[in-house]
């Protein structure tokens, strides 16, 4: 009975035991990678300039008195004429002035009316001897004096009337208004910019250039400059160098140049940015040479690496790689991988050297069949089966017994 009860007790701690152990974990499932073959391409490189189109010649307009603007014609982006008018100031201080010198010169002009008429009594007196020689000089002293406050008077009118005709700002050339630099209510004095006009006609590409290239670009030059959204091989030559700073900009250290653009039916739009690619400043053409992209680099240490695939073993191992330079968003690979060789191009910073993988395969989605087709084909399916199913008639009823 007791060696019973031990052996009862013995296997009920087993099975406890065994209950409170933890469960074996998971095998980890075999991850699919996607995979390139390594090729040779080829590598074309040189000097690439981000510049922006601006007018030729671009006027900042100002008031030529001061005075505080009641009005703004102008807006940002309009095109203007030569001769619009822009903005206005406060006439009425210049008229006023004008006024004044209007007046100025009724009072000069009705002084020099009566020292001529002085004058002319005076010169018949000595027509007949009556007065001397000298007094006759006073009066023709003083006409002549009147004259010239006459003359004086009429050149302030003058100059008070073009005051109050700078008081209205017009468009010296025809173009476009590129900035507004005051608003109405606004007090500017002479000369403050207030609207800023890219006149019409031709373009300039203003881009900077590196104080050690700036020596092989010189006025003349024919340049070739794309669009934004164009590649350097449909960039066409339609530049030419029409100036080169002779002095760095005191904070980039770098010369700007300027490109005139010419033989182009449409004009790209001012401030658009355009690439400039000059020519003999240096570069590879055609080079073969082995690309990747950068979603398959990763760091090993302080080294550059990337997985390449065991084909034989489908496992992993890093290859540590040496990278010459960029290529837009690939890799250019100076030393460390051969043509023919597999390496994951993504997800690469998930995986770890000796893992079993496979090769992920792209999955085709198949058209699915249109609603109406599927509930028919549905339909006449559970139809068939519901009548494979069903006993007939004649198996179903039982049979009557043999009297």
């Amino acid at each position: 009975m007791k060696k019973t009860t031990l052996i009862f007790a013995v296997a009920a701690s087993a099975m406890l035991l065994g209950a409170c152990s933890k469960p074996a974990p998971p095998e980890e499932p075999i991850r699919a990678v996607k995979i390139m073959m390594v090729g040779v391409n080829t590598f074309s490189s040189g000097y690439e300039f981000a510049g922006e189109v601006k007018a030729k010649n671009e006027s900042r307009l100002g008031f030529r008195v001061g005075g505080k603007i009641i009005k703004r014609q102008a807006e940002l982006g309009q095109r203007v004429k030569a001769g619009q008018v822009l903005a206005q100031l406060d006439p009425q201080d210049y008229k006023l002035a004008a006024d004044a010198a209007r007046a100025q010169l009724q009072l000069a002009a009705t002084n020099r009316d009566l020292a001529a008429a002085d004058f002319r009594r005076f010169a018949a007196l000595r027509e007949q001897n009556f007065i001397s020689g000298a007094e006759l000089e006073r009066r023709e002293a003083t006409l002549k004096a009147a004259q010239a406050q006459v003359d004086q008077a009429k050149s302030q009118l003058n100059v008070q009337g073009n005051q109050a005709n700078y008081a209205v700002l017009v468009a010296d050339v025809s173009g476009v208004v590129t900035a507004i630099e005051a608003e109405p209510g606004q007090v500017v004095s002479a000369g403050t910019p207030v609207v800023r006009i890219a006149a019409d006609g031709v373009r300039d590409v203003v881009f900077s250039v590196p104080e050690d290239k700036v020596s092989s670009i010189k006025p003349g030059m024919a340049m070739k400059v794309r669009g934004w959204a164009q590649d350097a091989q449909t960039a066409s030559s339609v530049g030419k160098v029409r100036e080169v700073s002779a002095s760095a900009d005191p904070v980039t250290r770098t010369y700007l140049v300027k490109l005139a653009l010419s033989g182009l039916a449409v004009p790209p739009p001012l401030g658009a940015t355009v690439y400039v690619l000059p020519e003999g400043l240096g570069g590879v053409q055609g080079m073969p040479v082995i690309k990747l992209p950068t979603s398959a680099l990763r760091r090993d240490g302080q080294n550059s690496a990337v997985w390449v695939l065991d084909k034989a073993s489908m496992t992993l191992k890093s290859q540590t790689i040496q990278i010459a330079t960029a290529d837009g968003n690939e890799a250019v690979i100076a030393a460390g991988l051969q043509p023919g060789m597999l390496v994951v191009n993504a997800g690469v910073h998930v995986l770890s050297a000796g893992q079993k993988v496979t090769i992920y395969q792209e999955k085709v989605a198949v058209a699915p069949e249109t609603r109406a087709q599927t509930a028919i084909n549905t339909g006449v399916n559970d139809a068939a089966a519901v009548n494979l199913a069903a006993p007939t008639a004649s198996s179903a009823a039982p049979k009557p017994a043999a009297k």
